[in-house]
């Protein structure tokens, strides 16, 4: 599974950003994580690893966007959340999702 979305800078935010961003902001929905918690949690998820550079860039981006931020921590990993913008992104994303695969599993014969 490796593609990413290519739509302009509409209402969700993620603009040509795509796909590993949605899986942080999928990670983050339930609770605050540190990049390695973000990462095991997508793979046991979702089957998708995500690689250091992939996820510290996705990191990068969905905090200039304002759709996850940090959170204050004592220890040396630094932990980060969703915002308000960030939930309404990612259900933008999965709503968008969702149409394209029940167009496919019409076409397909209802297969799930």
């Amino acid at each position: 599974m490796h593609y990413m979305a290519r739509q302009g800078r509409g209402g969700d935010g993620l603009a040509r950003f795509g796909e590993p961003g949605v899986l942080v902001l999928l990670s983050l929905s339930d609770g605050p994580k540190h990049g390695y918690a973000i990462t095991a949690d997508v793979f046991e998820q979702t089957g998708v690893r995500l690689g250091p550079g992939t996820l510290y860039g996705s990191l990068t981006k969905l905090v200039e966007r304002g759709l996850i931020e940090p959170v204050p921590s004592d220890d040396r990993r630094r932990p980060y959340r969703i915002t308000g913008a960030g939930k309404a992104a990612l259900a933008h994303q999965l709503a968008s999702w969702e149409r394209i695969v029940t167009a496919g599993q019409l076409r397909l014969g209802g297969l799930p």
